[in-house]
């Protein structure tokens, strides 16, 4: 299957748009977000379900027809997942506790993975209403007031002075701090939701070690951008890429590195 990305680029970027229009009628309104927790305690605002009704619709819509799952949706039982070839991987709002916070760090992510990899996605974020896209062999992308750029990850060595590394301020676990540690006078940047991968793949920042739990759907879009951008996200454990639709959608501990010289 031949797949025009630059074409579903504009189609789900319309998508993600509208998704992020209706999070914030929500955001704008903060009597009423209508905050509930999921059966592990996680937030679930009016805006997750009005984002994921809008990009439910928006891509059943498209020409380009795939299998849909989303943080939101009723999960897919593996045994149906596991013969998909392509299909969506969705979070309608990435950082529902930044939203809650109003603090403007959430984004809208949507994936398509086909055999395991990331091959396309969409990143928008509704508060700057900058988008960001990337496409398998096609490189990553950002666009804002109608302009589109190429963006590429930082170029450094693991040696350098001064490294950025994407991790909470206040809440560095030991698995974090030894990683930070390793480094020669770090700077720490601190960012909610699926930025932190974004900014390694501007070149923002350089690394983002994220030794803590993430699902599947909190990584994938913004995976392929770092990847597109010169970068990499891989396994703590073993260095390998992070991969998809895993019969358990929790995603190992991972690092995101920009472009690391030898």
């Amino acid at each position: 299957m031949t797949i025009d990305f630059s074409k579903l680029a504009d189609e789900v970027g319309t998508i993600a748009r509208a998704a992020g229009a209706a999070i914030l009628e929500v955001y704008a309104d903060e009597d009423n977000f209508g905050i509930e927790h999921k059966a592990d305690n996680s937030p679930l605002t009016r805006a997750d379900q009005a984002a994921n009704a809008v990009i439910m619709a928006g891509l059943e819509q498209l020409d380009f027809q795939a299998p849909i799952v989303s943080e939101e949706n009723k999960e897919v039982p593996y045994s149906v997942r596991k013969d998909f070839d392509y299909f969506w991987l969705v979070d309608p709002l990435d950082g529902t506790k930044e939203f809650i916070k109003r603090n403007g760090e959430f984004t809208v992510n949507i994936a398509l993975v086909k055999a395991g990899r990331v091959v396309f996605g969409v990143v928008y974020v509704p508060v700057t209403a900058e988008l960001y896209w990337a496409a398998k062999g096609h490189g990553a992308f950002a666009v804002a007031d109608a302009k589109e750029a190429r963006i590429t990850a930082a170029s450094f060595t693991m040696a350098d002075t001064g490294l950025k590394v994407v991790a909470s301020r206040s809440h560095l676990n030991e698995g974090t701090q030894a990683f930070v540690d390793a480094l020669q006078a770090p700077e720490l940047v601190s960012k909610g939701s699926s930025l932190k991968l974004l900014l390694v793949a501007s070149g923002a920042a350089h690394l983002y070690p994220r030794l803590a739990p993430t699902m599947e759907w909190d990584t994938a879009a913004s995976q392929i951008i770092a990847e597109e951008a010169g970068g990499k996200v891989v396994q703590a454990e073993t260095g390998e890429p992070v991969v998809y639709n895993k019969e358990n959608l929790l995603n190992p501990h991972f690092i995101v590195y920009g472009q690391v010289r030898d």
